[in-house]
């Protein structure tokens, strides 16, 4: 099946109450809501995290095409700016990279952390952005009548170091900025992992040959089980590097990660 996006039916930006006042406006972060038709609406909402390294934002492939797709499917989606680092920090002199860990060795990352790089403004821009994707559970939730949106059916897809953003925030959530659901694709913790307890259920998605990102799921899954917690856990073995919507081809098993997301949606009783 080739899938074409279609023009969205609706966009609104609203910005954030993390956002601090002597930032650019393009760096203030923000929501960016998409609405299926109205009679396609489920209630679901999905705060999408994208990807870019904390650097940037790959807007038009995690956003944007994704939002598409998922208002195809009744679902609301919400495209989340958040804090990036500009470079007034950099990582510190002489700092190295660590080796690569394949798939083989997720106890490499003990409490799956699998941020190569720690560093105390890194790792503060981490906490900034796990503030905006919570500030993103909370306004929707405060607009979940207005936008058809059910309030307990709220979760996060990250991609990369979305995904990193995503866990972050639900690791920190209380209350109404607690997310239902979580998935991750391509995207392990960056920091270490403390399970919450009354965890929303997890789906990663990641490719099994490359380096760090794999192993470092691994440990994530892991420490969602030990934790009783319920994670599912999809490893595709037909590339390397990370990946966005794709057509379903037939050629490759990884394309298949979008449809299968949303069978996981219906199967976890987010989607009727």
């Amino acid at each position: 099946m080739l899938w074409v996006p279609t023009t969205l039916s609706a966009q609104t930006q609203y910005l954030l109450p993390t956002g601090d006042a002597s930032m650019d406006e393009k760096d203030k972060p923000l929501i960016e809501v998409y609405l299926p038709k109205k009679e396609m609406a489920n209630g679901c909402a999905v705060v999408l995290c994208p990807g870019g390294a904390m650097r940037w934002l790959s807007w038009e492939s995690d956003v944007v095409k994704m939002a598409s797709f998922l208002n195809e499917h009744g679902i609301a989606a919400i495209g989340l700016r958040y804090h990036l680092n500009k470079g007034n920090g950099q990582m510190p002199q002489g700092m190295q990279m660590p080796p690569m860990v394949d798939v083989t060795h997720p106890e490499q990352f003990p409490k799956a952390d699998a941020n190569p790089m720690h560093f105390a403004y890194g790792d503060s821009i981490i906490r900034l952005a796990a503030e905006d994707a919570k500030a993103a559970i909370r306004m929707v939730r405060e607009h979940a009548a207005e936008w058809n949106i059910c309030s307990d059916k709220i979760g996060y897809l990250g991609f990369s170091a979305g995904g990193g953003v995503a866990i972050a925030a639900t690791m920190s959530a209380e209350g109404d900025e607690r997310p239902d659901f979580l998935c991750t694709n391509f995207g392990p913790s960056l920091m270490p992992v403390s399970v919450p307890a009354d965890a929303p259920p997890l789906l990663i998605m990641t490719r099994v040959d490359h380096p760090n990102v794999a192993a470092g799921l691994v440990a994530l899954f892991m420490e969602w089980k030990k934790a009783g917690a319920n994670a599912e856990l999809h490893m595709y073995g037909d590339g390397k590097g990370p990946y966005e919507l794709m057509p379903e081809t037939g050629k490759t098993t990884t394309e298949l990660w979008s449809s299968q997301m949303i069978q996981w949606l219906k199967a976890k009783g987010f989607i009727e």
